[in-house]
């Protein structure tokens, strides 16, 4: 849950830098999760009301993530060294995302998974 929030609320449009792949799809099960989630309870509370309205919710809320799912996506192209246009290329963009990240500095920014990095992503959860 603490990459979900991490994207939502720490870099909302932020298009810059890299994104790890433990964020990218924690972030997209989450995602899925509160979709589908919302899609199944509030379309059976419309049902039961008899007011499809109510589905308006999920949208809304499909619509407010756009931007963040979009920002991840680019963060995640850039850890594997590509520019965050590749997103636009389907199959090829899957096979990014599952591949490991470039180790070390790339030109996008600082490797995330490196350990000095790992202190600054982990202020606040890391014990003395």
């Amino acid at each position: 849950m603490k990459w979900y929030l991490k994207v939502v609320r720490d870099n909302y449009a932020n298009f810059n830098g890299r994104a790890r792949r433990k964020e990218y799809w924690m972030f997209v099960l989450f995602n899925m999760i509160f979709a589908y989630g919302g899609m199944i309870i509030l379309g059976l509370l419309a049902a039961a009301l008899e007011s499809p309205f109510i589905l308006l919710i999920v949208y809304i809320y499909l619509f407010a993530v756009m931007i963040p799912s979009i920002a991840v996506a680019v963060r995640r192209m850039h850890d594997v060294g590509k520019s965050g246009w590749y997103i636009l290329i389907p199959i090829y963009s899957l096979i990014l995302v599952l591949t490991e990240g470039d180790k070390g500095t790339n030109q996008y920014g600082p490797d995330p998974k490196s350990a000095d990095n790992e202190e600054i992503n982990t202020i606040g959860t890391k014990e003395i």
